[in-house]
């Protein structure tokens, strides 16, 4: 007997990360598997029981189109978008008679859907992307989910809407909540040493992060003016170059300290005192340690507004910045606080927002209740399995 074949698609690092933990709750329910990997965005691979296939680009926007950004998509285009999606759809459509896929599960949104569904392998949806909070389905894309065998959303608000308009969605769990909810990593205890009170800096995964991390980064070192035992541990993302990061904060005048360590690449000096601590590892890890997220990330800031930690962003010039951050601002509602871009400025808002302990504890109520509960990873895997297992028993599955 042949072993099952599923196909993760997904479109963006976080979306990548989703499907990684889904992946390996399948895998815990069903240890004989073969899962491959499919991303539509970006070549950010890290580590984890998927297998990438296909092909692989990054491209200017880091897959920011949505919402009518047309910069972005203009950009994407002049770099050969089209034919990179079109390269894309004829390898999945030559799946069909050479690895033959028993499911396919599309990460992110509708368009991921699509693209899964030129496999013709039974499809499932996990929408990481829309919720009624900030931007609902619309009437085309919910054409789209009911061709789906599963469809599995962020909040129960957004499936009861949903199944209201005839989709048969679910929202067993906000798999992002559980993004964060892994196993410990020890070391990031090293990366938060000494630091009184502990911040996190999340730049993002794209490559505008190195310039969001810049901005981040002047916000802590004018905290620190005024509060000498603050410090921060800065994520790096996979796929994210590490000597370009150390040459943009050299050239803001940091004292740029390179490190022998895998986990702590570099550190950021004010003279002789470590202010910032890159981490090249779990976030999961970082905000059970942390007071507060100074973020520009996506899925990060979103992690971290499940695990209740308070998220400050920065108002950026540019044409992510404004679209995005609104959109994020809907989903995560008082869990985010918008601070100006000028660096003093900002620092005053996190000062003043370190100082003020009852609206830390609101900001952090407000994450956990608008991320949900975990375990959407295992509840979605489950599905997936029993499918596979059972695929003509649609009613046991629901």
């Amino acid at each position: 007997m042949s072993v099952p074949k599923i196909l993760f698609v997904s479109n963006g690092h976080g979306e990548e990360s989703i499907a990684a933990r889904i992946a390996d709750e399948v895998i815990a329910v069903m240890p004989e598997l073969a899962i491959d990997h499919l991303a539509l965005v970006g070549d950010f691979g890290h580590p984890s029981v998927m297998h990438d296939v296909g092909p692989r680009r990054a491209m200017p926007s880091g897959g920011l189109i949505a919402m009518g950004n047309v910069r972005n998509i203009a950009r994407d285009v002049r770099k050969g978008l089209l034919a990179f999606t079109l390269e894309q759809a004829r390898f999945l459509r030559r799946t069909r008679c050479s690895t033959g896929y028993d499911v396919v599960v599309a990460i992110g949104d509708t368009f991921a859907l699509l693209m899964a569904m030129q496999t013709k392998a039974p499809a499932f949806f996990v929408g990481t992307a829309k919720s009624v909070h900030v931007a609902p389905y619309g009437s085309f894309e919910e054409r789209i989910l009911r061709r789906a065998r599963g469809v599995f959303v962020r909040d129960s608000e957004t499936a009861e809407r949903l199944r209201e308009h005839g989709v048969d969605a679910e929202a067993p769990g906000n798999v992002i909540v559980d993004l964060f909810a892994m196993e410990d990593d020890v070391r990031a205890e090293d990366a938060v040493n000494g630091f009184i009170p502990a911040l996190a800096v999340f730049p993002g995964s794209r490559q505008t992060a190195y310039l969001e991390a810049s901005a981040l980064t002047r916000v802590v070192r004018e905290l620190v003016r005024t509060r000498p035992h603050l410090g921060a541990a800065l994520s790096i993302a996979p796929g994210l170059d590490i000597a370009q990061f150390m040459q943009i904060f050299a050239e803001d005048g940091w004292n740029v300290r390179q490190r022998d360590d895998a986990h702590i690449p570099f550190t950021l000096c004010i003279g002789e005192r470590e202010v910032v601590r890159a981490w090249h590892g779990r976030i999961g890890a970082l905000l059970s340690r942390v007071t507060l997220v100074l973020g520009q990330a996506g899925t990060a800031n979103e992690a971290a507004a499940a695990a209740g930690v308070p998220i400050v962003a920065l108002e950026l010039a540019g044409d992510r910045s404004a679209w995005y951050r609104k959109r994020q601002c809907g989903l995560l509602g008082d869990a985010l606080l918008l601070a100006p871009e000028n660096a003093i400025d900002a620092a005053r808002c996190v000062a003043e927002l370190l100082d003020d302990p009852h609206r830390l504890g609101r900001m952090s109520r407000a994450g956990r209740e608008r991320m949900g509960h975990p375990g959407g990873a295992h509840a979605i895997a489950r599905r997936i399995a029993l499918f596979l297992q059972k695929p003509d028993s649609r009613e046991e599955m629901l």
